[in-house]
């Protein structure tokens, strides 16, 4: 890399100074605003260095210089302290997620704190059905014909489906059939449900073979097969803070489109681990349409175990030791909470 330890730190200061001032940083405001125990001149000479490095790069419309995407990545690497969160930040995080009363509000809560505490565009995944185990089955009678199907997997996921019966069933039966799924399928992943699924019928009693067939059906098609992944979107108003430097003309819209799309935001999470965080910086985003942004992001669950993943976009120009802690503490209270209930 041939970079001494003198223009790593003005690199450092670069990167930090225009974090914070969103303007192009001049040698003069580093030797002002960073004990750098150097002079202007020589701070000059370090600047084309990195320059000629690729690692920052002069806005048409500055005398300054700002960082470019390889800077950023160097900083992350080997620059960045991870930031600390306050014992202030971190009950606010705790208050905010303790008072959920079901997943729906964790996750919506997770995301709106997120996007808050960031201020860049947060997403959260909701636990993946393909990572979940079920917990309890339960079927509610609707009518003498009609079954509401209530799934509750182990990370409070809960999933339901209204199953029309082939003829009239009395509440004993119902009872026989909820006491033998759950026998069955109870603390199972779901992807390891499926041959224990198509097994119920040829179990069941005589006089149930048809309203189980039709259970099993349901089952099969869409509590396990159809393995839905849903994601929860907070703070798209913020990128209207990006400025002028961090998009190219028109980049706004792809940017949006893209944050539409679900499967592309599940592409987020691709890798994602518990206790670390995961950065790519512009170019390194797989989605063509997010290379002008950098997304963080983590995996959650209960212990070392990851049942979705959360995480933020925004602009290259983003607080990457402030960002990278707060992502990572958010998904931490969220997988405690998974672990309690």
């Amino acid at each position: 890399m041939g970079l001494d330890d003198r223009k790593l730190e003005v690199l450092r200061a670069i990167v930090e100074d225009y974090v914070a001032t969103q303007e192009p940083v001049g040698s003069k405001a580093l030797v002002e605003r960073h004990a750098l125990g150097v002079s202007p001149a020589t701070v000059r000479n370090d600047m084309a260095v990195l320059e000629d490095e690729g690692y920052i790069r002069q806005p048409h419309t500055s005398a300054g210089r700002v960082p470019t995407d390889r800077g950023y990545r160097l900083f992350v690497d080997r620059l960045s302290r991870v930031k600390p969160l306050s014992p202030a930040e971190r009950r606010a995080i705790e208050r905010f997620l303790v008072g959920a009363v079901d997943l729906d509000d964790v996750v919506h809560r997770a995301v709106r704190l997120l996007a808050q505490l960031t201020r860049q565009v947060a997403v959260v995944q909701y636990p993946s059905l393909t990572r979940s185990a079920v917990r309890h089955l339960e079927l509610v009678p609707v009518s003498t014909t009609r079954l509401l199907l209530v799934m509750i997997t182990d990370t409070g996921r809960v999933e339901q489906r209204v199953v029309e019966l082939p003829g009239p069933v009395d509440p004993e039966e119902i009872t026989d059939l909820r006491r033998v799924l759950n026998a069955t399928l109870a603390g199972v992943k779901l992807v390891d449900t499926p041959p224990l699924v198509q097994g119920l019928v040829e179990r069941a009693e005589p006089q149930a073979k048809a309203t189980m067939s039709t259970l099993v059906s349901v089952l099969l098609e869409t509590l396990v097969e159809r393995h839905e992944e849903r994601i929860a979107l907070a703070g798209t108003s913020n990128l209207a803070r990006m400025g002028p430097l961090d998009l190219s003309t028109g980049a706004l819209r792809p940017i949006l489109e893209a944050l539409e799309e679900e499967v592309i935001l599940l592409k987020l999470f691709d890798e994602v681990k518990a206790g670390s965080a995961r950065v790519r910086i512009g170019d390194e985003n797989e989605v063509v349409d997010l290379r002008s942004t950098s997304v963080v992001s983590t995996g959650y669950g209960p212990g070392a175990t990851v049942v979705g993943g959360m995480g933020v976009v925004g602009p290259t120009r983003m607080d990457y030791p402030g960002t990278i802690a707060t992502v990572r503490a958010v998904a931490r209270y969220l997988g405690e909470m998974l672990a309690q209930h």
